[in-house]
Formats: C-alpha cells, structure tokens, sequence
C-alpha cells in the first residue's frame, strides 16, 4: 500500500466522522502518511491536502509534491495554520490529534477556528489505529529487523557472556546491529543479569555477568524505520531449580498466548492466558506487565495485550507475546516473539530457540 492510499483511509475515517479537516502532529503518524522523518512537519488535510515544514526541510520534502502541497513556513507550523483557517479548511468541523496538541497550541487554534465559524474536534488514536494494520511494505521491514535479531542472538550464543560487563554487551549488540544492515536498535538493548534481570526495564551497567546465572536480552532492529522487538533469556552455566521452573513457567505461558494469535481473538485474552499460567504455577505476584503490544513505526502501537485493552486482533497486525517472570533480589526471566496476524492465524517473524541455552 503506496502512502497516497494511506491518506485516503484517513479521509475515509474523516467522512465517517464528518471531519472536514484533519490536523496531523504527531511525529510519528506524520511519518506514516508522507515519509518525512524529520523534526518539524505537520499534516493539513482539508480543502488539499497539504504537509508543512521549514526552510531546514526544503530540498529533502521537495520529492512529496507529487503526492501533496508542499508548503515551506517560516515560523510555527501551527501558529500559520491558526492564521489560515479558512483557506486551509473552510467552516468546517477539524479533526485535531488531542494527545499530541499542548495546551498553549490547541487554545490558538480553537480560537482561530472560532472566529472563522470552524470547530475543532479533539479525536484519539485515529491514525494510530490505521497504523496497527500494517501493509505489505511494512511487514517486509519489520520482518527483516526480526531476522536480524535472530542473527544477533545467534551470535551471543558463539560470543558467550560470562565475564562481560552488562554494558559492554549491549553496546556490542547496537555495532552487530548495524554490522548486519539496521539503521541501528530499535531501544537501547537490555542485557540484565542476575538480580539485574529482575527489573523489566534494566539499564546495562558495569555488573560483570556471572557464571550459573541467567541474563535477561531484549534487542529489537531499525531497519528504514520500522522496529522489531525480541527478548530471549539464556543461562551462563547450570541453573538451580527454581531457575528452571521459573524458565520452564514463562516458556508455557508464552506458547499458551501465542497459541491464540490469530484474527478475530480477543486481545485481553491473549494477557489474561499468559498471566492465567503464570499464577496456576504459584508466580502471579511477579508478573505485572502486558503480555504485549504493536511494533511499527514506534516500539510500542496498537493493539495491546493488556488489561482494559479492549480490541481484537486483526489481519496485518504485528505483535509481541512477552510474558514474564521477576524475582526481586534473585533473577528474571522473560520470553519474546514478534508476530504478524495473518488471515488464517499467525506468522511468527523471530525464529530463534526458545529452549534455554547456556552461554
């Protein structure tokens, strides 16, 4: 899907709405109807569509004319649409994206509008939620950072890790990264050992990795802007008992939610069976994150599995399953797929071994 269809589903959306003009701010989402990546960029559809940004911008954007009325703004991007309102949109009901809008923009623009007989109309997630069913191009990068991350635990496994500093690790895996062709990670990687791999969202420091420990890796790809996301936990020598419970616990737990990855299913369910697991195994205190989310432009995007997250799965969507288990003072242990919803059920797009591996 070329990005001009993009904006037509948006339009569509819009008639459905009776939206006569929608305001896009949000980086990302900016990103998704046109390309541009840069730091200062603003969507206007209405009476044209119209994409806005500065002198910085203006050799780079100039190959969007085919598709968009390029506008080069010498100030604010918002503070000229506010003086424009009804050459950009008409008295017409506008769209904004209230999340992404300070209060300080919005109060301009809705007086603006007001004087222009126009009426700004706060909307939520309405590109985010085109965005959660990713097209052909998409899954095609997406899945190329997934294999990459494949290959980056392959070689950890060669590489070994005891005696290494967290740190030292993670920055070996952002240089294998681009070695093996990404842009970069998609997040700064998580290399949490021990004690460390109790916290979900560890910062690598200067621990060095110790022997018969476990080590929490969470690494995902940047590959032409489009993320992956991929967790694996391996041991660096004999695990005790509980160790392998806990290992053994959150791999079921795991496979039991990526068993219901399909269209159509409910994603609370998906969360609520992981976690169902999890609690049957006498661990139900330390699991206290989603089961997962969307990958594509950003890290984190619709859906989610998660408690309160009342949507269902889709063809087109990619998602993570991310179970996992923290013992305070003792170690971690979580397990991580990227998948892609597809018509008949689900493709998992990071193929490498779940079985735990000593390293």
């Amino acid at each position: 899907m070329n990005r001009v269809a993009r904006r037509e589903r948006l339009e569509a959306v819009m008639t459905e709405r009776r939206l006569g003009g929608f305001i896009v701010s949000a980086p990302s989402n900016v990103t998704y109807l046109t390309g541009y990546t840069g730091s200062n960029g603003l969507v206007c559809i209405g009476t044209a569509p119209r994409f806005m940004t500065d002198f910085r911008y203006a050799t780079s954007v100039a190959p969007l004319a085919a598709d968009w009325e390029v506008e080069i703004v010498q100030q604010s991007l918002l503070g000229d649409v506010a003086k424009r309102i009804p050459e950009l949109f008409g008295a017409e009901r506008v769209g904004f994206e209230a999340s992404a809008l300070s209060y300080a923009s919005w109060q301009a623009l809705d007086e603006a509008a007001r004087a222009a007989g126009a009426e700004l109309v706060p909307c939520d997630q309405v590109v985010e939620d085109l965005r959660a069913v990713k097209d052909a191009d998409e899954v095609a990068l997406i899945r190329a950072g997934g294999q990459i991350c494949d290959a980056i635990y392959a070689w950890l496994a060669d590489e070994g890790l005891a005696g290494r500093e967290e740190r030292e690790v993670a920055w070996a895996i952002e240089q294998k990264a681009r070695e093996l062709g990404a842009d970069g990670t998609s997040f700064a990687p998580v290399v949490a050992s021990g004690a460390n791999g109790a916290q979900p969202h560890a910062v690598p420091g200067r621990l060095e990795i110790e022997r018969s420990t476990l080590v929490v890796l969470d690494l995902g790809a940047l590959v032409d802007g489009y993320c992956s996301d991929c967790t694996r936990t391996f041991a660096t020598g004999p695990s005790d008992s509980q160790m392998m419970d806990v290992y053994e616990t959150v791999l079921r737990a795991q496979e039991a939610a990526l068993a219901l990855v399909g269209p159509g299913q409910d994603c609370q369910e998906v969360h609520e069976t992981a976690r169902r697991v999890i609690g049957e195994a006498g661990y139900g205190e330390f699991f206290n994150h989603g089961t997962g989310h969307g990958v594509g432009i950003d890290m984190h995007e619709e859906p989610r599995f998660r408690n309160g997250f009342g949507g269902t799965l889709e063809p087109g969507n990619v998602v993570t399953v991310e179970p996992g288990v923290y013992l305070p003072g003792r170690f971690g242990v979580r397990i991580e797929d990227l998948v892609l919803v597809t018509d008949d059920g689900h493709e998992v797009l990071t193929q490498f071994p779940k079985s735990l591996l000593s390293v």
